[in-house]
């Protein structure tokens, strides 16, 4: 296939969605590379090999399982210019993306709770590289909820009609990425301990 081929809306659509994945294939590195980090440092002696997750990691898990969903019934009403629908579940994705971020938090506590703490004293590396990973997570989430936002604008604004879905298209991408990125980081944490 010619990549120079078609109009020119259908170039920049493209473009946008080879930046997106760009992006992405960059972020997951960042992540593989971090978790790379945690396995050498394994061998540490003062490796906490008895860590708990907390259990408000596993019920963030299933938030944004749920979130993926409604975020893809969303771009399918959407799509089919169903508004009020797919407004209500665009607005449901962001509740649950904001009740994912809380459940991290409460995790947090939990951590706290035990005596592990980021940083000082009472940290160890495990807890230390749990925390920066989390957080790094946290912040993409948080990105996702952002564009989440601009496509709630944007679809209040009526501009998702006429097969005119891209910033839809884009958004439920980089949402199944931090959604998956979830699941990967959440069984890493299970398994590799």
């Amino acid at each position: 296939m010619d990549y120079t081929e078609g109009t020119e809306e259908h170039k920049i659509k493209r473009a946008k969605k080879m930046m997106l994945w760009f992006g992405i294939i960059s972020l997951s590195m960042s992540f593989a590379g971090l978790t790379s980090a945690y396995v050498v440092s394994k061998e540490r002696p003062d490796w906490l090999t008895d860590f708990q997750i907390p259990q408000a990691f596993y019920i963030s898990l299933a938030v944004i399982l749920v979130s993926s969903i409604t975020i893809h019934l969303a771009k399918k009403a959407i799509a089919k210019e169903q508004n009020k629908k797919g407004m209500l579940l665009l607005i449901a994705t962001l509740l649950l993306g904001g009740a994912f971020i809380l459940f991290q938090f409460r995790g947090f506590s939990q951590i706290i709770a035990n005596g592990y703490y980021f940083t000082g004293s009472e940290s160890t590396i495990t807890t230390s590289f749990i925390y920066l990973v989390v957080l790094l997570h946290i912040t993409h989430v948080s990105a996702a909820l952002i564009s989440l936002l601009v496509v709630i604008y944007n679809h209040y604004k009526l501009k998702y009609t006429n097969g005119k879905t891209l910033g839809i298209e884009l958004a439920a991408t980089f949402w199944h990425f931090v959604d998956i990125l979830w699941i990967y980081l959440f069984l890493f944490f299970y398994f590799v301990r």
